[in-house]
């Protein structure tokens, strides 16, 4: 088992009754899943244990079946991510220029 560290973008903002609704379950105040706003753009940042990545992004999108109307548009590794997820090689993090 490993963490591994994800972002999972969705595809609006989280609307004032989703922010409420997403307040009272417990399965997002873990400290695994936080999220991240700014105006119109919601995230969340996500470190779950897993044998693969895959297993560990299955987990956090399980939790959005209790967030009804919340759509997960991406998931995203960024360079940091990439490093300490062990994933960062010159094929898939750019050069520095």
């Amino acid at each position: 088992m490993r963490n591994w560290y994800f972002n999972l973008v969705l595809q609006d903002a989280l609307t004032e009754e989703q922010d409420d609704r997403l307040t009272e379950l417990a399965s997002f105040h873990d400290g695994r899943i936080n999220l991240a706003e700014r105006p119109g753009y919601s995230r969340f940042m996500c470190s779950f244990e897993a044998e693969t990545l895959t297993q560990a992004i299955a987990d956090a999108l399980s939790r959005f079946e209790d967030l009804p109307g919340v759509l997960v548009r991406s998931v995203e590794l960024d360079e940091i991510a990439l490093e300490d997820n062990g994933m960062a090689t010159p094929a898939v993090v750019k050069s520095p220029a």
